[in-house]
This record gives structure tokens, C-alpha cells and sequence, in this order.
């Protein structure tokens, strides 16, 4: 499970990029080439709160615990941008069907929905989003709800060790206790409430007996959790998909309703033209049940503007318990690197744009907890290395500009790539990077659930 989505605005980025020599970019910095910015109070204190979120949402993914019918062809639905830094998705769930937003979550498996007119939310002041009128599920509006039974086997998928003291422990079925509720930590914010079963619609289909969590209360939950991990409880699990994909559309459209598709595919096809594909480790027998959730890959090097970074094996490559490697998680906003994988990567940049007498923004950098940050006032464009990770198989993800790099305004550009400042020297509980979504934008992403690989292919989404 997974996930903070505690995320406030992005700053505006600069989506038209061309490359200027084999390892780096260059980016024009004239009004006609600049994303039109949105109005930032204080965009160095936006910036801090969404690099702190990432870095929360992170040691969340590292350290968290948790206390049918399929379709056959393919199924989309549209995916938007929000200013808390996640994306949306819209499902029905009952009879007759309700509407709900949710968000679209790779690392963690849950789907639950704001649940009953009891529902309260907690430090819920998000962009755009009123917290007091958040879109909730009516359980006695459905005549498909029901409420999930200690001893549905189900109820295992969340609490595998669970007993049914009320329940004669011959029988396969009980009325006289309920599956425990659950609670979720989801970075800085937290979801409880009990389990249901649900039919969920789609135009082409739909899916009766869904198990679906009713939240009661929740904390920093801009809305319901659409989970999209590798658990049994996940929707594609419940789907029986063989493959899902998305195209995030870049984050300086937040808000505003432009969408590209998540697609949901059940039956066989034809796999998309010029995919990269890097193969899913299996995931790790691990005391941490979270870890089961997550889509782990192996990356096997990182280079700045074609120079190979020296960071620790261990720290790239997933032991047995599921400490260290990578995933790749749409939940996080800014991807995350333990200090021992950042701090290469962010002195091979210093070095490399240092060269470019680009000088340290210091100052920023303190404000929006992010570095490093450069000063390119006065510049008619600006040339940085090209990011680059290369992945087992020897699929290569060569990072947009905008990716990677985001320009508070015309004069100071920072990297969005976020760490935990730990001094520790060896690997810590968890995955060691977190592929997030600001690095995903304007990339088809596949997950190959029957082949069991991630593939991706650079192009712009729309």
C-alpha cells in the first residue's frame, strides 16, 4: 500500500525542449516558448510543500504496513492532472451506479472510496478541492452493497491472519462478524472503514463481488484511492487485466480538463510500436506485506549528460526482502533517491553545469527543498545534461527536460528529483528509488501484467 497524496500545485514548466548534442538539452527561455505560468502567491513555499510530500510519500513506501467477472477487450477512461500532483480517474460503483473521482495509484493495491454521510476528512485543503463538499459513495443508494464477512476469504487479502472469534470456524460462512476495518497510511495522510462488495461499471462492462473499501474517515486524501498495485485486492487484479497504460499529460495543465486515457486491457492485442521493455522483479518474500504491492525493476545504471554516475549496487538492485532497487510508483510526484543514489547524481550535475557558469541558487534551494538550483537569469537559453536511466534488458528512459528540471520563473531552474538527506551508509527498509509521476509525463507506460515486464516509449501525450 502506498502513498501520500498530500500534494499542492506544481510550478509552471517549460514543455518544448530540442536537443543540442547527444547527452544534453537545451531549452529556449522566450516568452513564446514558455507554458503560460498560473498565479503563485508563493511558489518557493508551493515548491518546498511538494518536495516534502514526495520525500513523506517515500519513507511511507519504504517503511509501510498494513493494518469475478473479468473484461475481455480493452476499456478506457480518462486520466487528469491535479494541482495536489497526482492523477484522476473517474469510476461508478452500485446499483444504480455512482460517480466518483479517484486517484490513480501504482503503489499501493486498495481501491476505496469516501464512504456514507458520516465521512469526514482532515486537513483537507487541497487546490481546487472543497472539503466539505467531497464527492462520497452512498451504501443504502445501492442495492448491490455489502458489507464484506470475516469469513469471506476475501477478507484475508487485507488481514491474512485474521480471526473470526463470532464464527463457527467449520463454516465457510458467517453473518454474525464483519471483516475488521482497516486503516492505511498513505504518506502524510491515513484513510479507515470497512470492506465492501460492489459491482463497478464501465460502458463496456462491468464487475460484479468487487471488493472495495468504504472509508469513514481520512486525513490529506484529496479523494478516493483507485489501487493499481500487484496485490489481489488491486483493480487490475480484480479485473483479470493482462495489461494496463498511460500517457500523463504534463503537470502544467493541472486542473484544467485536458486528459489523455488509461487504458485497461483484459484480452490479447497487439503490443505498441516502438515500446522499451525491462522485465518486473519478483517480488520479495518480505516481513513488510507492502512490499508485495509494488512494481519493482531493476535498474542497472544512471548517467548525467552521458556520464555513467557511481552509485552502489546494492543500493540499485533489490535484495530478497525488498530493500533497495526501484520502483515505479504514479502515487509519488517528485522520484526519490536514497542519499547515497542523489548525491552522485546531483554533484555530476553541479559539475557538469558548473562548467556552463550557471551559478548555485542557494537561496532557492533552502526555500523549496530541492537542489541543485541554478541562476540562468539573463540567459537566452539554457543547455543541461540529458538524465538517463538504463534499465535491465537494455530499455533506456532519456528524460524530456522538463522532466527533470523545473523553472520557478525566468531566472532560477531546479532539479525535481528529491532524497532524505540519511547519513546512514547502508541500505535502509525499502525500495532505494521511486520513479515518480513528474518523471513519467509525456511517456506511454505499459504494464505488462501477463508478460510481467514495464514498457515505455517517449511521445507526447494528449
Amino acid at each position: 500500500m502506498s502513498s501520500s497524496l498530500s500534494l499542492l500545485p506544481l510550478v509552471t514548466l517549460f514543455s518544448i525542449f530540442s536537443l543540442s548534442s547527444a547527452y544534453s538539452t537545451t531549452l529556449s527561455l522566450s516568452p513564446t516558448a514558455a507554458a503560460p505560468p498560473p498565479p503563485l502567491a508563493n511558489p518557493w513555499q508551493r515548491l518546498n510543500h511538494l518536495a516534502a510530500a514526495s520525500s513523506t510519500r517515500a519513507h511511507l513506501l519504504k517503511h509501510k504496513n498494513t493494518t469475478i467477472s473479468g473484461a475481455t477487450g480493452a476499456t478506457k477512461a480518462p486520466l487528469f492532472p491535479r494541482g495536489y500532483g497526482g492523477y484522476s480517474i473517474s469510476l461508478s460503483f452500485g446499483t444504480p451506479p455512482q460517480t466518483l473521482p479517484f486517484v490513480m495509484d501504482t503503489g499501493s493495491s486498495l481501491v476505496w472510496f469516501p464512504c456514507t454521510q458520516r465521512y469526514a476528512c482532515s486537513s483537507c485543503n487541497f487546490v481546487n478541492v472543497n472539503p466539505s463538499n467531497i464527492s462520497i459513495f452512498m451504501p443504502k443508494s445501492s442495492s448491490s452493497s455489502m458489507i464484506i464477512g470475516c469469513k469471506n476469504p476475501k477478507c484475508r487479502w487485507i488481514f491474512p491472519d485474521v480471526r473470526c472469534k463470532n464464527c463457527d470456524q467449520n463454516s465457510t460462512t458467517c453473518a454474525a462478524e464483519f471483516c475488521p476495518p482497516y486503516i492505511i497510511q498513505y504518506g502524510s495522510g491515513s484513510t479507515t472503514g470497512l470492506l465492501l462488495s460492489e459491482t463497478l461499471f464501465f460502458p463496456e462492462n462491468s464487475v460484479e463481488n468487487f471488493f472495495v473499501g468504504c472509508s469513514i474517515f481520512s486525513s490529506r486524501q484529496p479523494a478516493g484511492i483507485a489501487g493499481f498495485g500487484r496485490g489481489p485486492e488491486s483493480l487490475p487484479a480484480q479485473m483479470g487485466l493482462k495489461r494496463f497504460s498511460y500517457c500523463l499529460v504534463s503537470h502544467r495543465f493541472d486542473d484544467e480538463p485536458v486528459s489523455s486515457d488509461l487504458v485497461l486491457v483484459g484480452g490479447g492485442g497487439a503490443a505498441a510500436a516502438g515500446v522499451e521493455y525491462t522485465p518486473f522483479r519478483k517480488n520479495p518474500k518480505s516481513a513488510n506485506p507492502a512490499f508485495q504491492d509494488y512494481y519493482y525493476v531493476t535498474l542497472r545504471k544512471i548517467t548525467v549528460g552521458g556520464v555513467h554516475v557511481k552509485a552502489p549496487y546494492e543500493f540499485l538492485v533489490a535484495d530478497a526482502a525488498g530493500d533497495g532497487g526501484t520502483i515505479v510508483d504514479s502515487g509519488t510526484t517528485f522520484t526519490f533517491m536514497e542519499n547515497r543514489v542523489f548525491e552522485p547524481v546531483a554533484e555530476e550535475f553541479e559539475k557538469q553545469v558548473g562548467r556552463r557558469n550557471y551559478s548555485r541558487a542557494r537561496e532557492v534551494e533552502d526555500r523549496s527543498g530541492l537542489r541543485p538550483c541554478f541562476n540562468v537569469s539573463g540567459e537566452g537559453s539554457v543547455s543541461l545534461p540529458e538524465l538517463s536511466f538504463h534499465f535491465k534488458g537494455g530499455a533506456e528512459m532519456v528524460l524530456p527536460l522538463a522532466d527533470y528540471f523545473s523553472f520557478l520563473d525566468d531566472s532560477v531552474i531546479c532539479m525535481t528529483v528529491v532524497t532524505n538527506n540519511s547519513t546512514r551508509e547502508g541500505i535502509g527498509p525499502g525500495p532505494a528509488i521511486i520513479l515518480g509521476n513528474y518523471q513519467q509525463q509525456n511517456f506511454y507506460m505499459e504494464y505488462d501484467l501477463e508478460n510481467e515486464r514495464l514498457g515505455f516509449k517517449r511521445q507526447l501525450c494528449k
